[in-house]
């Protein structure tokens, strides 16, 4: 027998968004590190070639820039939806089976592993200053990378969407 909650759902403390941050931050991170080599060795443009070691050391500087990322979402969303009406909207939308049936949100993927490439570029940029590491990252090996980190994230919505489809969220 199913269960219908009728009270209305908590918005999302501190610990889930820095939590989800960190979660898809660190995917995107290692995603976008490995596209944005690819993206300079297809264009033969800047230099980007790491060892694992290295960028172990720039996701110690990446763990900051995530979190007070995820600050700033959290007050932004907090600004332009402060009682979480559409969020809530949102929810009640994927369990009557309205949304999210296969993908969960397909063009939120694209934009989110389309940032998180140059908020990785960044991040790699920002640091050598500290580590010493040789990045050369122009906007065109950016952008490529960012592109072809496009496919991570369809990859994350395909596996999120057949999550749901396993555990039935969505139907009625």
């Amino acid at each position: 027998m199913a269960i219908r909650l009728t009270k209305t759902p908590a918005q999302p403390g501190l610990f889930l968004w820095v939590s989800i941050t960190l979660l898809w931050g660190t995917v995107f991170f290692f995603t976008s590190a490995f596209m944005l080599g690819v993206a300079s060795r297809q264009l033969s443009m800047g230099f980007f070639e790491l060892p694992g070691s290295d960028l172990f050391r720039v996701y110690g500087f990446h763990i900051p820039v995530l979190l007070l990322f995820a600050l700033m979402a959290m007050m932004v969303k907090n600004v332009l939806d402060p009682k979480g009406e559409k969020q809530m909207q949102r929810q009640k939308s994927v369990v009557d089976g309205r949304r999210e049936r296969y993908f969960v949100s397909f063009a939120g993927s694209m934009a989110t592993s389309f940032f998180f490439t140059a908020l990785t570029a960044t991040t790699f940029i920002w640091s050598s200053g500290f580590t010493g590491l040789r990045v050369d990252l122009p906007p065109a090996v950016i952008v490529t990378a960012a592109v072809f980190n496009i496919a991570a994230g369809l990859a994350a919505s395909m596996f999120v969407g057949i999550i749901f489809m396993i555990t039935k969220v969505g139907r009625k």
